[in-house]
């Protein structure tokens, strides 16, 4: 491969191998959106845009999440930079969770894509029960 002949041209394929490249099946940022797209993760930090929450608060809030569950996302979020987690020094020891800018912004972005299915639902369960696809796991379809 030849070098760029251009400052411009050099900074452009800097950028570019520093920028995580999904469709590439090694890459490293796939964990990142996985992390981000499972299920817990997008309801946690929806839940985080409203500011601090305790563990057994983001538990009440995210319906059917598992203890171990909460903790794996919760970490996996944490790591990624997106949750801040703050640990008390108390007796009973106390921890919050908040968001970092970055989860910040990802957050707000997720939000418009959960307010968009709560929005077009009705829509979606029309075109599932037309396909004859079995109803969405805790739809009221389901039930």
């Amino acid at each position: 491969m030849s070098e760029p002949k251009t400052l411009r041209a050099a900074l452009a394929a800097h950028n570019e191998a520093r920028r995580g490249q999904l469709m590439v099946a090694a890459c490293p940022s796939r964990a990142v959106l996985s992390h981000v797209t499972s299920r817990w993760g997008v309801l946690v930090l929806v839940i985080l845009l409203g500011g601090m929450h305790r563990f057994s608060e983001l538990r009440r809030e995210v319906g059917g999440v598992s203890e171990k569950m909460l903790a794996q996302t919760l970490d996996a979020l944490v790591g990624d930079g997106f949750v801040l987690r703050y640990a008390h020094p108390v007796i009973p020891p106390r921890v919050e969770y908040s968001l970092t800018p970055m989860g910040r912004e990802l957050a707000q972005r997720l939000e418009a894509l959960v307010d968009w299915i709560e929005e077009n639902y009705p829509r979606i369960a029309e075109a599932r029960a037309a396909s004859g696809a079995a109803p969405a796991a805790g739809s009221a379809e389901a039930a």
